[in-house]
């Protein structure tokens, strides 16, 4: 079982940035997929982001030229970068990693991101 520890959620004013951090509990972590997910009231989950192992990126298009997502796989850890963060980004975040293909899918508790003046 992988735990994952997210941090960096809080209350920021439109335009403004935010970095979430997500740490893995597994020295494999370099072989997972990471990513980020959101849910804001009465919605359903979606995805952010996620990176590869390899690398690879993808992005919602909601987000794209605005979030940046990164690992450090010595760190086992993996970050996203939110600038010019606007209130439609409100919601709970949460840090996904995974093995694509197996049942190896983590998830991690959750931080709430606020956007608002």
């Amino acid at each position: 079982q992988v735990q994952l520890v997210e941090s960096g959620g809080g209350l920021v004013q439109p335009g403004g940035s935010l970095r979430l951090s997500c740490a893995a509990s597994t020295s494999a972590f370099r072989i997972y997929t990471g990513g980020w997910y959101r849910q804001a009231p009465g919605k359903q989950r979606e995805l952010v982001a996620n990176i590869l192992s390899g690398g690879t990126t993808n992005y919602a298009d909601s987000v794209k030229g605005r979030f940046t997502i990164s690992r450090d796989n010595a760190k086992n850890t993996v970050y996203l970068q939110m600038n010019m963060l606007k209130p439609e980004d409100t919601a709970v975040y949460y840090c996904n990693c995974k093995i694509l293909g197996t049942q190896y899918d983590y998830w991690g508790q959750g931080t709430q991101v606020t956007v608002s003046s």
